[in-house]
Parts: C-alpha cells; structure tokens; sequence
C-alpha cells in the first residue's frame, strides 16, 4: 500500500473526506473511496478466515474481516504520521493525512530543501510498518495458532511487512523511491537527477507488479485474477505517480537565463497610516512596503484591495489595503531558484519581500509576474 489542536466535537466531510482526528495539528481524513477498499477486504478476507477458522460461521468470519480492516487502516495511518511527525520535528509543515483506497497519502506543504531532510522523512514510514511488523510478529509466533485474536495480530503482521517492504521498493512515488532520490541528490547535488532515477525505478516496480500478475494467470494460480487486479493497480498507481514527480519537478526548475532581479519590483517604504488614494499614486508600479510608527512592517500594499478601497474612502489609512508580511512571505536575493519557486508556489500570497545581505528589504516579487515568466521561457 501507497504512502507520505483538539479533536473537534464532532466528525464532519471536506474536501478530502471524513475529518476523523487531528495528530500534532495535522488533520486525518477518510476518503470517500477508503469505503471501497474495505468492502473489498471485506469480501476477499471472509473465505479465508473460514478456511483458516473452520468453527468460525459466516458472520463472524466477515466480523473478523471487519476488525482485520480497521486494523490495517490503523497502521497504515501509523506509517503515514511516521512521514508527518518526521516532517513537523524538520519544520515542515504538513497540510493532511488521508486514508484512501489504495493506502495513505501524507501532503507535506513544501519540498524538503536538503536531500537528508527527505531521506529522513521517506525512512519514517517504512521503519515504522517494519517496527509494527516486529512486534505483532513476536506475538505471533508466542501464541498458540488458533483463535480469532491469533489469526488477527498473524494478518496485521503479514500487513504491515508487506506495507513496509512494498513502499521500499526503488520507484516515485514510494517511499523508496524518494530515499533513491534524495540519495542521488546528496551525491549528485542535483534534485532533477534523482526525481529522474526515481521516475525510472517506478517504470521497473510497474513491470516486475505486471510480470508478476502475468506469470500467475499462465501458471493457473488460485488466486490469478484477484493477482492481476491489485497489481493492475498498483502499477498503474506507481505510474501516474511517478509521472506526476517528473511534472512537479519540471515546474520547480528555473528557466536558464532569468535573474531574479529581472523580476523584482523596486521597493517603496511608507507610513502605514497614508491615505491609500496617495499610497496608489507614489507607487507608481513599485512595490510599497507599509510601516508603522514604531518601524515594524505592517505588510505589502495589495495593489487590486487598494484601488477598490481608493474609489470608496481615498483617505483611508493604507494599511487597511495591506497584505501582511510573514515569515513564509519573505525571500532572501541569496535563496537558491528552486527555493524560491517552491515558496511562490505553496504559499498562499500574492507578493513577497525580498531581502539582501543586510536584511534590507531589495524589492517586491510579485507571484503572477514569476508564473508569466516561467510559462513564457519554458513555451
């Protein structure tokens, strides 16, 4: 299976499914299509728990499949917060965790900047499966072989073995795939090369998953069809993966012969309290940093609020127009243009500060002034 505040009072549906809990912050959610995937369990798990178990009836065989499937969601879920908690202690912010059809899925708001951050994190999730794997299985082989609660801790281990040996497999988007890149970054000093190797390791898991199905459907295998289904997935999951990577890491490269500072407005510094209707007019398509009487930066003007607050109330103060300044939102002229992009692109503003050596502020990078001149330098 796929990998990467108070609880609320009570559970309730977004974008990504069923808020379920909140780990350290990060928000775990159920996807409409996790409800498949454990009907699936469902139906494939109760023959077998009645061949294993033969006193077991049918209800409480698909009983037993029930509670198998929760526990597997459990650990998946395990594996992912591994990813998570990883990231957050790295000061990378996590925006979810959600539980789907195919496994778990950690959406991690920005790239590790450094290829030791992200081998760290990409470990996180199979060192936990292997670890949940080690200790259901000591219990496994300490109890007697019989009994529903024997032949559930015997299936959460082959799980979690099979989740951590699976993800370590060398291909984006799978964890092992993520720690080859970060490897042959870390050698290399070039993200691309590894998102490269990565995309390649992903088309070989894809083949050896279809070979695999193939060879039980010519062999007669028992379970030939249930075989080619999942691999079927999953190679096509590793697929579209791999290809969504390679187009990330397309968009995160910057465009050979454009400078920063072909980019950067020049910066204007001015009192916080100026009437806005001024504040447009000595803009003069600068960027104009807004500063209170104390010194401290209240935020850029937002040139669009700006002009509808300037027809109402020109002598409005121009701070109300102001789109605040935050740690996120501020670029250092020495940051590398792969950082620089990934900032612009996870970060919800419209224009970042711009910083030189001294901490002076050097300019305004305005987000759609980048976006035009990537789209038109790659066109």
């Amino acid at each position: 299976m796929p990998s990467a505040a108070p609880n609320p009072p009570r559970p309730k549906i977004n974008d990504g499914g069923l808020l379920l809990c909140r780990v350290a912050g990060v928000p775990v959610l159920l996807s409409t299509s996790w409800w498949l995937g454990a009907a699936l369990i469902v139906l494939l798990y109760t023959p077998l728990v009645g061949r294993i178990l033969p006193e077991a009836g049918v209800w409480e065989s698909a009983l037993l499949a029930a509670v198998f499937t929760v526990l597997l969601a459990a650990s998946v879920l395990l594996h992912e917060l591994g990813h998570c908690l990883v990231a957050l202690r790295l000061g990378l912010p996590v925006r979810r965790v959600r539980l789907f059809l195919l496994g778990g899925l950690s959406e991690i708001s920005r790239t590790p900047p450094k290829p030791g951050q992200e081998g760290l994190i990409a470990a996180a999730g199979p060192a936990v499966s292997l670890l949940l794997a080690l200790i259901t299985g000591v219990a496994w082989f300490a109890m007697v072989p019989e009994g529903a609660l024997w032949l559930l801790i015997a299936q959460t281990c082959v799980a979690n073995l099979a989740v951590g040996l699976f993800n370590l497999l060398p291909g984006l988007p799978l964890d092992g795939g993520r720690m080859l890149r970060a490897l042959l970054w870390r050698i290399t000093g070039r993200r691309v090369a590894g998102t490269t190797a990565g995309v390649a390791g992903a088309g070989v898991v894809a083949v050896a998953l279809l070979g695999y199905a193939l060879a039980g459907l010519f062999s007669g295998a028992q379970d030939q069809w249930l075989r080619l289904g999942v691999c079927a997935l999953m190679a096509w999951f590793v697929i579209a993966g791999a290809v969504s990577e390679h187009q990330a890491e397309q968009r995160r490269r910057w465009p050979t012969g454009l400078k920063l500072s072909d980019l950067v407005k020049p910066v204007l510094q001015l009192p916080a309290e100026s009437p806005v209707g001024d504040a447009l007019v000595a803009a003069a398509g600068r960027g104009v940093v807004l500063v209170r009487a104390d010194g401290i930066a209240v935020g850029l003007l937002d040139q669009t609020a700006a002009e509808r607050l300037a027809t109402r109330a020109p002598n409005e103060p121009a701070e109300r127009a102001a789109e605040p300044v935050g740690p996120d939102t501020v670029l250092l002229d020495e940051e590398s243009p792969e950082a620089i992009i990934e900032r612009v692109q996870s970060v919800l503003a419209w224009q970042f500060l711009v910083l030189d050596e001294e901490g002076r502020p050097s300019g305004v990078l305005r987000r759609e002034d980048l976006r035009a001149a990537l789209r038109s330098r790659r066109a």
